[in-house]
């Protein structure tokens, strides 16, 4: 019984982090200029250094990016 929670908890979270990195790239060269203006003319070293928080945190990311119209 706990070892199939346990691999339902860390196949639950093998999911979310994969949907997260798809999320986090496109937003990271498509989306985060249109979101934010001030990221638009933002070096490639800042957008590796904040994708990251964008796959950690992407349902966020992407209510925000489909919110302001941007979205592909």
């Amino acid at each position: 019984m706990e070892d199939t929670a346990a691999h339902l908890l860390l196949a639950l979270l093998a999911g979310y982090l994969v949907v997260g990195a798809a999320v986090g790239v496109s937003f990271i060269v498509f989306g985060i200029g249109r979101v934010d203006p001030g990221a638009r003319a933002a070096p490639w070293a800042f957008r590796l250094i904040v994708l990251p928080g964008v796959i950690a945190l992407w349902p966020w990311i992407a209510a925000r990016w489909i919110r302001s119209g941007a979205a592909p």
